[in-house]
């Protein structure tokens, strides 16, 4: 039997396993030759390995069965066990369920119970509070504050609470007969707050964020609440502006006391606004009166570039102050915040614009005519469609004799370039400083200036003089100048069209000026 397990040990195949009892059995294989072979002995090899197969496998079926009949035993024990748990766990149930009602119940009566207590104890703690506030009263009556919450200073947050209830009361009481107690309570109330402001000032220095806390809640009550808030806001600008960037500081100031605001008050919003406001109506109107105050009347290319830079910075800060929480309608508190500031130089600003821009072109000009040493004659007034019947007139009819120009077209590409500069500036001035309403008609009014030193006094006139040196038809030799003033005519005009796309269009594109621009550009 054990060399028949010892052939169980591996996987059982038929073949292999033969192989090995022949190769086992003496005589049974091929070693010793064919002599050596002995096929009764193989036989009977084979006919005892099968016996001990057979025992083999009756004793592992009464293994299998035993543990068969095992298996089901332990399965009815386990059936029943289960059966026992369901029973006791709807025991536990009904217990659990009955335990709950108790506790429901129990529960009802001590809220009953807790309401009674309630409608007891209020009125006899208002009764007791009503007493304590007679004593104070009596107190201020008899002229002589013998209290403890009175006199110690570290108690001042109960004397706060008290003396804001006797000041609400003193109101009620009529003027002739406590006229003598009702200012003594006032006084009190008066040095309460006044003592509470300078703790939270102090705290404030410190920098004790609890302590303010803690001060502010008691002043939230007190007339004074205000000259609280009002005093945090001065001490935090205090040291704040020491860059030469006021816009910076500005910006890093609310972002610092926003982050602390909302530690302090139980309004942090409407804090934090005062402060912008304060900002704004303070610091920055008087910075920006300071800087345009200078160049007001002596320098208009000066004042305009301050004004544009100042407004646009301006607006800039307040595209950061959009992030803080600043109440309901923050884009138009901080809209009336700028306009508060830039109303009176925003009403000027076309006027002063327009003629600055005037005399600029016109500067730029006669300086190009100077340089020449030209003195400018005047021209027909009589537009495109003219000058084209002119030049048929011209071509073909004696008019008289040409002036000579010495070949100089009186076209400049420095003057078209620093005209359409200017212009380009102005335009964008406009667009900034503008209210929407009157931005279509201020950029027309920019274009007419642009029109008429461009296109007129410096175009026009060019082609002018160009046309009045045009030889008669009789002269023997030809000459081309006129072309030549034409194509730099219309290299510059171009550009001019370009500015217009550019630059002019976006401001007017969606109103009636546009149709206006647009014959003007025509003629």
């Amino acid at each position: 039997m054990a060399t028949t397990a010892e052939l169980f040990e591996e996987p059982f195949v038929a073949d292999e396993y033969i192989e090995r009892l022949v190769w086992r059995t003496p005589g049974g294989g091929s070693r010793g030759g064919p002599e050596a072979f002995d096929p009764k002995r193989l036989l009977e090899e084979f006919v005892n390995h099968i016996q001990e197969l057979q025992i083999m496998d009756e004793r592992i079926q009464r293994k299998v069965e035993k543990l068969e009949q095992q298996c089901q035993k332990e399965a009815k024990e386990f059936a029943r066990k289960v059966q026992e748990l369901q029973k006791s766990n709807q025991v536990a149930f009904q217990h659990f369920q009955e335990l709950d009602e108790h506790i429901s119940y129990v529960a009802t009566k001590v809220c009953h119970l807790g309401d009674q207590l309630e409608g007891v104890n209020t009125p006899r703690q208002r009764a007791v509070e009503a007493q304590k506030l007679m004593k104070y009263f009596n107190e201020f009556l008899d002229g002589e504050l013998k209290s403890d919450v009175f006199t110690n200073s570290e108690k001042i947050k109960e004397a706060a609470d008290i003396i804001q209830k006797l000041h609400l009361i003193a109101q009620e009481l009529p003027f002739d007969r406590f006229s003598e107690v009702k200012s003594k309570i006032a006084s009190k109330y008066h040095d309460l707050e006044c003592q509470l402001i300078q703790e939270f000032t102090g705290a404030q220095r410190r920098g004790e964020i609890s302590r303010m806390r803690e001060v502010a809640a008691v002043l939230l009550h007190f007339k004074g609440y205000s000259h609280c808030v009002d005093v945090y806001i001065k001490q935090c600008q205090e040291g704040a502006y020491l860059r030469n960037d006021i816009f910076e500081d500005a910006a890093i100031l609310c972002q610092r006391v926003n982050k602390q605001v909302g530690d302090i008050f139980s309004n942090p919003e409407t804090v934090l606004a005062k402060l912008i406001q304060n900002v704004f109506e303070i610091k920055l109107q008087s910075f920006v009166k300071d800087q345009l105050q200078e160049c007001w009347k002596s320098d208009a290319e000066q004042y305009l570039k301050s004004l544009y830079d100042l407004y646009t910075r301006t607006t800039n800060l307040s595209s950061k102050l959009m992030e803080f929480n600043l109440g309901t309608d923050k884009q138009t508190f901080l809209s009336k915040l700028i306009k508060s500031i830039f109303i009176s130089y925003l009403e000027s600003y076309i006027e002063i614009e327009t003629g600055y821009l005037k005399s600029r072109s016109a500067m730029i000009l006669q300086r190009y005519y100077d340089s020449k040493n030209h003195q400018k004659r005047s021209i027909g007034t009589g537009g495109i469609q003219d000058l084209k019947e002119r030049i048929r007139q011209r071509t073909n009819l004696p008019l008289g004799p040409s002036i000579d120009t010495h070949g100089e077209t009186f076209l400049s590409q420095e003057v078209v370039v620093n005209l359409l500069q200017e212009t380009k500036q102005a335009f964008e001035r406009c667009h900034r400083l503008s209210d929407p309403s009157d931005l279509p008609r201020n950029a027309f009014r920019i274009f007419t200036i642009l029109v008429e030193f461009l296109c007129i006094e410096h175009i026009d006139y060019a082609l002018e003089t160009g046309l009045a040196g045009i030889p008669s038809s009789d002269s023997k030799n030809a000459n081309l100048y006129f072309l030549d003033v034409v194509h730099q005519a219309n290299t510059i005009f171009h550009l001019f069209d370009k500015q217009f796309n550019d630059h002019l269009m976006p401001l007017i594109s969606s109103s009636p000026k546009l149709s206006e621009c647009l014959q003007k550009k025509k003629k």
